[in-house]
Parts: C-alpha cells; structure tokens; sequence
C-alpha cells in the first residue's frame, strides 16, 4: 500500500459515519471518494467530511480536492485505490447486493470493508469470489474523533491482508485492532456490553442509582482506561490482587442472557434517550444541546491525551 499522502480510499454510504470516515482518512492525509445515491447526498458529505477534517486538524486546513464525490451504481475510477469502505444503512439484504456489485467491480487485489457493527462480514460476503479480500472495518460515534478502528476478519478473510489494512489505519492515524474471529459485537462492544449488563442489573436491583454508576465508572478505573487498558493497568497493580479479588465477586456478577428489566421497560415506554427526550434522565433541548457540547470537548480533550502514544 501507498505512504499515507498517496493513500486513496472510497467510503460508500453519504450518512454521518460515512463523512466521519472520510473526514479521519482526509485528515491523516489521504485523498477520499465518498459515494452516494444522489449528487446531492454525496456533495453534502463531502462538505461534512471536510468540516470534520479541519476540526482534526486546526491550523492545517485540509484541501477541499481532498474529498470529491460520485455516484454508487455509476462511478468507475478504481485506479489506485487502497481501500473501500462500505457504511450504507443497517440493512443486511442492502448490504450483501453492494458488496456482491464490488465483488465484481473492484480490482482483485484492494480491500472491502463494511462498517456494520450488526451484521458479521462473513454473511454480507457469503458466498462472493473475493470474499478473502472482505473484512469487518468498524468505526465507533463520532468516527473522526474515536481513533479505535476493528478490522475483523470473516472466516475466509486473508488475515495477510488483514494485516495491511492495519498499516494503513495506522498510517493515517487510526489505532486499528485485528478481531480474528467474526464473533457477536466484535471485540470492543463485547466489552462494553459486559459493562453494560453489570451496571444495568445494579440498577435493576437497586444498589446505585443511574447517576452513581456513571459516577463510579467515570472517576476510578474509566479514569484510568484514558492513560492505559484494563490489561496493563492490571500489570501496573498486579495479577495477584486480580485473582483474589476475581474469586470473592465473579460468582455474584450477573451472567443474565435476558436483557435487564430496567432496560426492557424504558424502551417500552419509548424512553430512548436523548431521541425521544427522556431516558433514565430527563432531555429538554437546551440539556441535550449542553450535553452534546460538553461530550464533545472532553472527546476531544481525551483525543490530544491518546495522541501522546502516536
């Protein structure tokens, strides 16, 4: 592959993690092609994508000629293209007729990647000539700022050419991880709902409110995951006291494969969040507007913190 100021990369798909994409890639130097079905959506993401860039790069202005714009079923330029991005709607049936066109339209040798963080890489490839060349690529909200990017492979993935695609994540600034199995969540989300379902039966059983878990996460040890990983801050503090620890509470952790109550029951009333205007928390829009603002600046606090290990 290409030293990253001649990588070229194709994101199909014009949404708001479709410009997120295209902006990190515009950002760490690469010239972008984002598809869409119409002009209009393409030119609107491409506007996005480089918004998003400049907010990456400040000072250094990315080049507008730096992301352009085509049509899906029509545009043709495949001549040294590294990468192809897929982040279409979360529609499997969509998802597989894409890649099938691919599969027949992209030169052999240039990786595909889908964003979907549902559907598994070896269902949307099943069955395509070039499947060994096809990996999960998944990005997470906002994927201009979140620098983890899983590279998953399906079970006839090339994991040879897994290991390029890594490079060229890293290479325009991306902390790529490689999922060697196309398991259920991938890896980080695997994680995540771990947490996820401990907090969530925590409050079902009302030991801590909503508010304190978040308290508990966010001031010990998610304060922490900013400057290492649960693995080597366990290193840091010691094995020993892991397993001891281990022993007292993984009996009485919650290994529930039902969704937990409180869960069910929000979701039920149609309380989502900030989309429906209330969840565990109340959302007026003046609070969501806040919110959203204050996340972002300690995204991007975090963000010039992670830059430290480039």
């Amino acid at each position: 592959m290409s030293g990253h100021k001649n990588i070229k990369v194709v994101v199909l798909g014009t949404g708001i993690m479709g410009s997120g994409i295209a902006a990190g890639f515009a950002a760490g130097g690469a010239r972008v092609v984002v598809l869409g079905r119409t002009a209009e959506n393409s030119n609107a993401a491409c506007v996005k994508a480089a918004a998003f860039a400049n907010e990456l790069n400040g000072a250094a202005k990315t080049s507008a000629a730096a992301v352009t714009g085509g049509l899906i079923d029509s545009w043709n330029d495949w001549d040294g293209v590294d990468i192809v991005i897929e982040t279409v709607a979360e529609d499997l049936a969509l998802k597989q007729a894409l890649f099938a066109q691919l599969d027949a339209r992209v030169p052999v040798g240039v990786p595909v990647g889908s964003n979907s963080s549902g559907f598994p890489i070896s269902t949307i490839a099943a069955g395509l000539k070039t499947a060994s060349r096809m990996f999960g690529m998944h990005y997470f909200m906002p994927a201009h700022v979140v620098p983890l990017v899983e590279v998953v492979l399906g079970g006839t993935s090339d994991a040879a050419i897994g290991a390029r695609v890594c490079e060229l994540f890293s290479a325009t600034g991306k902390k790529p991880v490689l999922v060697k199995k196309d398991i259920p969540g991938f890896l980080a989300n695997r994680i995540q709902h771990a947490l996820m379902r401990e907090a969530l039966s925590l409050i079902d059983a009302g030991i801590a409110s909503p508010e304190d878990v978040d308290l508990a996460v966010r001031y010990s040890f998610g304060f922490r995951y900013a400057a290492v990983g649960p693995i080597l801050q366990k290193e840091i503090s010691g094995w020993d006291t892991v397993r001891s620890a281990a022993q007292a509470i993984y009996p009485s952790l919650s290994n529930t494969a039902a969704v937990p109550q409180c869960l069910e029951q929000m979701v039920g009333r149609g309380q989502t969040g900030m989309k429906s205007g209330q969840g565990f928390f109340a959302w007026p829009p003046e609070a969501i507007e806040k919110t959203k603002r204050s996340y972002e600046q300690k995204l991007a606090a975090a963000f010039a913190i992670l830059q430290s290990d480039s």
